[in-house]
């Protein structure tokens, strides 16, 4: 079966801003993550692409828009299945205004149990997304055969839990993994059983510094929901 690199969007103007965007229309990337979408391409260098599929929000596209740039011919996908997870109420509001919600400590700590109102559930999230792994698996297979190779531009939470379901892990489970923006997640998938081969690759290790103000880069309480912006 094939393997599939999971290709967390670069930073966008949401998550510096420290909004949780959801599915809102015009987010973007900031300056650093344009930056980090425009070195993609030789990140990835050598490795035989046989297809990019992409969520269909912005921040996404944009993401892999180098990347198809520097490979003339690659076909890029959307997938719907792949999008954001959808918050519902929640979208477009400050985490820190979240994170005394209720339903924050069930997001952190019970997720199998937590909706969003006006939104979906983490449960449906994880459902939809691991099915649009599991066709575009068997559909890169039958064009390009077992040992193909191909990307998937997604978000923090959708990555999450992809990996979580790959591990084997249950859903209440996946806020312990964290992906950073325009992380590389490589996950091989066979008959019996899928390998995670890399986990939130930046190569850039400025987020193990310890912080001038004694703060330590990863809160250390909660997981950030939707991703986090990753190293400043």
């Amino acid at each position: 079966m094939p393997t599939l690199i999971l290709v967390r969007h670069g930073r966008s103007t949401a998550n510096t801003a420290g909004v949780l965007a959801g599915r809102a229309p015009g987010v973007a990337l900031d300056e650093r993550g344009a930056a980090q979408s425009a070195a993609l391409p030789a990140r990835l260098a050598g490795v035989p692409l046989a297809a990019v599929v992409s969520s269909p929000l912005q921040r996404c596209r944009e993401t892999v828009e180098p990347l198809l740039a520097a490979r003339p011919g690659l076909a890029l996908h959307v997938e719907d299945r792949i999008s954001e997870c959808d918050y519902g109420d929640w979208s477009g509001r400050k985490l820190a205004e979240l994170g005394d919600d209720p339903l924050m400590e069930v997001v952190q700590r019970h997720a199998s149990a937590a909706a969003f109102p006006g939104g979906e559930s983490m449960r449906a999230m994880q459902a939809r997304a691991v099915d649009a792994v599991r066709d575009w698996n068997a559909r890169i297979e039958e064009a390009h055969g077992p040992e193909a190779v191909y990307a998937m531009c997604a978000h923090g939470d959708i990555i999450k839990a992809v990996v979580a379901d790959a591990l084997g892990l249950h859903l209440d489970l996946f806020q312990r993994i964290s992906v950073e923006p325009c992380s590389v997640t490589v996950i091989r998938y066979t008959r019996l059983r899928p390998y995670l081969v890399r986990l939130g690759d930046t190569g850039d290790f400025a987020s193990l510094v310890p912080r001038e103000d004694g703060a330590i880069p990863a809160d250390g309480r909660d997981a950030a929901v939707g991703g986090g912006a990753g190293a400043a």
